[in-house]
């Protein structure tokens, strides 16, 4: 039988796992002691920083098997007709951190990772069409604007609502999260989507803008707000055990993906720019 050690982090084995090296039973310890310096080094960063938006969040693998042709817009193998392609879906919030309340009212994060056969495709979305703003130099100002204020480490509507005033081209998303559908029932009641226009390229070389609409099998469905408050305080991870505890009753929750389509010469023409 092979015997068991311990190793480093580059697989070697370990002089010792629970004594350092020293100059003599009683010497001091010496720095060229290199597995005592990655355990303290390791030690030092095991705790990961939360992200800042989208801290809290929970998924599940699944699968995504296209049903229509829509080779003639894409040669992409995910896309090909009858292909079936492993899937993992992250849900989130967006301003709470890790340990805020599922219900809270916020856009919700819906992350698509497919596994597949030319490489791992990964879509980023929400829970709403549209977004807050549209330059990248807003964002990081957003996500601060709707976190907690650092004078006094507490949320501040005021804050939010200076940055969305200030920035008109928030309404229509604001109109949504004022909604109904700014609190879902849970995770399994609201559609997702992709948050950038995609372009697909035919075996012909020809172009088009697409835009992913995740549509929810279950139906929309949504908390009042009386509701959402009350579960904030009775389970805070609401949203998180409903999933786990549909899936472990064998009960897959289910999407269907839809896709707007346009040739990337129409765009040129259009009413507004579509790839933004």
């Amino acid at each position: 039988m092979t015997e068991r050690y311990t190793t480093t982090d580059a697989g070697s084995p370990a002089p010792s796992d629970d004594q350092s090296l020293t100059v003599g039973p009683d010497g001091p310890i010496l720095l060229q002691d290199h597995y005592l310096i990655e355990q303290m080094a390791m030690f030092n960063r095991e705790r990961i920083p939360e992200r800042q938006p989208h801290a809290k969040g929970g998924g599940a693998f699944g699968h995504f098997e296209v049903t229509n042709d829509v080779s003639r817009y894409t040669r992409a193998a995910v896309f090909q007709p009858g292909t079936k392609t492993e899937t993992l879906v992250r849900f989130s919030t967006v301003a709470g951190e890790r340990g805020s309340p599922d219900t809270w009212r916020d856009p919700r994060g819906f992350a698509v990772k497919f596994y597949t056969s030319e490489g791992n495709f990964d879509m980023v979305g929400n829970n709403t069409p549209i977004f807050f703003i549209r330059d990248p130099l807003k964002f990081q100002h957003f996500i601060r604007s709707q976190k907690r204020r650092a004078a006094n480490n507490l949320r501040d509507h005021n804050m939010q609502w200076d940055f969305w005033t200030l920035s008109p081209e928030s309404a229509h998303q604001v109109t949504w999260l004022m909604g109904d559908r700014g609190i879902p029932k849970t995770w399994r009641h609201m559609n997702g989507y992709g948050s950038h226009t995609y372009s697909w390229i035919n075996h012909a070389g020809e172009i088009f803008w697409v835009k992913y609409h995740f549509i929810t099998d279950q139906g929309i469905d949504f908390l009042t707000q009386e509701d959402a408050d009350r579960l904030a305080g009775e389970d805070a991870d609401y949203h998180q055990r409903d999933l786990y505890d549909v899936i472990e009753r064998g009960e897959f929750p289910s999407w269907t993906l839809k896709v707007q389509i346009m040739p990337f010469e129409d765009a040129k023409t259009y009413r507004f720019n579509p790839s933004i």
